[in-house]
């Protein structure tokens, strides 16, 4: 006799819970580095503080998915609903990258979180590596000396190396599908424009990149024809076969490629990001040294100026790094602060700051700078001893630094996240500190060197408030100062002025 006995669990209690997907949209693009990037391994055995993250089989650099995903969600994230603000339900970042939320008693509860649909592949760099070393220190902004033990270096890639990407979406049944679209659209324009940064120190000018040209897929899995492209597409990437039996879509532009994929996209994209973006040309009217610690092979200078190699180009270019730029900005400002109030917290808000377990990212984006036709001049100097008056024994060096003539001209870029009008004002004054050639930039500034002549400056004031953005102009003419807002001309040049002087009236008040 064959008792049957009842199971103790409830019916359907392991019924499998399998995803409905009923399409799949392929995205791959070329991404190329516009400027050195740190994928950093964290091998803390490497013979640099930061070394670069390796294949396991060949030398070729590696970019992980997560490292992708990482930044992507991020700028979305930003986009969606600005600077230093969380993540909550029904956001575009976490509908398309995925999340696990947690109740009031930090318990982690997997059924109100959901896997992500955009599944991103680890790419390998199309050539082996080719990198450049750079090292840095910690400034004294008391003694301008380098501080002690504070010196590190970096292992970066060369600008110009190129990752292929590869995007898929999984679009279910009953998932949200415009929202999907939404947020894989404004991501990967982020990559496309340029305003995504990978690796460390992203906010010193490393890790910029863009994407030049999208192929998207669009298959339908309801289809069979489709179904059937999809199972003969050649995964592998980049690849000289055939893609499959349906054609991709091809367009410089994310947008342009989905809509002739036949994907439908949602029109209103609001950018909720405030933030101060400022362009301001100079011109260099004395030599200029950034100090590198990578001279060239044979019989090289003791000095040279600071350049960086990119692919494709058989000659380094010399730089203005973002690091040095920031560090000359960041002592000018405690200056500035100090004079009025020794104890405000401003600059380390703006800048940020690493004081034992606590730290605070910078706010304030320094770019990278390639300084165009320029010369190369070595300089012979001595030491005087000051007793004699003759020169002090052992102390001849030289110095290479880069010379500028009439077409040499310099272009910096600084993006300001979620400014306060008194942080505007001050970083106007730092402005016309350099506009002025009162504020030298790189090394040996006693002797004359870094001294830049202001052109032109172009200020973009975007607020999440106004679809619109704000822009004024600031040029020089005939040795005349123009102030104009470019979005009403019409405006009298007095009124643009005094609206700047009102930011730094608002320092002057944040300082009492």
């Amino acid at each position: 006799m064959i008792i049957k006995q009842e199971s103790p669990y409830k019916e359907n209690e392991f019924k499998r819970k399998q995803r409905h997907i009923i399409r799949r949209i392929i995205t791959r693009g070329n991404l190329i580095l516009d400027t050195p990037t740190c994928l950093g391994s964290g091998d803390a055995q490497s013979p640099t503080d930061f070394s670069l993250l390796r294949d396991s089989i060949s030398n070729y650099a590696l970019l992980t998915g997560a490292s992708i995903a990482g930044a992507l969600r991020n700028y979305l994230r930003e986009r969606d609903h600005g600077y230093l603000v969380s993540e909550k339900a029904g956001d575009l970042a976490p509908i398309l990258f995925g999340v696990i939320w947690e109740d009031n008693q930090k318990n982690i509860t997997i059924e109100d979180g959901n896997q992500s649909p955009l599944i991103i592949d680890d790419s390998i760099s199309t050539s082996p590596i080719k990198s450049e070393l750079r090292d840095g220190v910690k400034i004294n902004s008391l003694t301008r000396t380098a501080a002690e033990k504070h010196k590190y270096d970096l292992e970066l890639l060369q600008a110009g190396t190129e990752f292929p990407l590869c995007f898929q979406l999984l679009i279910e049944r009953k998932s949200d599908e415009p929202n999907l679209l939404k947020g894989l659209a404004i991501a990967l324009q982020g990559l496309e424009k340029g305003e995504i940064s990978l690796g460390v120190k992203k906010r010193r000018g490393f890790g910029r990149c863009k994407v030049h040209e999208w192929q998207v897929w669009n298959f339908n899995l309801e289809d069979v024809s489709d179904r059937t492209a999809w199972l003969t597409l050649d995964h592998s990437w980049p690849t000289n076969k055939p893609p499959c039996t349906k054609s991709p879509a091809v367009n410089t532009s994310i947008v342009v490629a989905m809509k002739e994929a036949g994907l439908n996209l949602l029109e209103e994209w609001h950018d909720k990001r405030d933030r101060l973006i400022v362009n301001a040309t100079f011109k260099l009217v004395s030599s200029l040294l950034i100090r590198s610690g990578q001279a060239a092979v044979g019989r090289a200078p003791d000095v040279v100026h600071l350049k960086s190699h990119q692919i494709g180009k058989e000659d380094p270019l010399p730089v203005i790094s973002g690091t040095s730029l920031a560090g000359i900005l960041r002592h000018r400002a405690e200056r500035i602060v100090n004079t009025f109030n020794s104890c405000s917290s401003i600059v380390d808000k703006l800048f940020g700051f690493v004081e034992g377990k606590s730290a605070k990212a910078s706010r304030l984006v320094v770019h990278e700078k390639v300084i165009n036709n320029s010369a190369d001049l070595v300089q012979s100097r001595i030491a005087i001893d000051r007793f004699t008056g003759g020169s002090f024994p052992g102390a001849l060096f030289d110095a290479q630094p880069v010379f500028g003539g009439d077409e040499t001209y310099i272009t910096l870029e600084l993006e300001l996240h979620k400014p306060e009008k008194y942080e505007i004002g001050l970083l106007l004054l730092l402005l016309k500190d350099l506009w002025t050639s009162d504020l030298p930039i790189g090394g040996e500034s006693s002797i004359g060197r870094g001294r830049l002549e202001g052109i032109e400056a172009n200020l973009v004031r975007q607020h999440p408030e106004k679809i619109e953005r704000r822009e004024m102009r600031i040029s020089q003419n005939n040795g005349s100062l123009q102030v104009i807002d470019l979005m009403d001309c019409s405006k009298p040049e007095g009124s643009v002025m005094d609206e700047m002087q009102e930011f730094v009236n608002d320092l002057l008040k944040e300082l009492k």
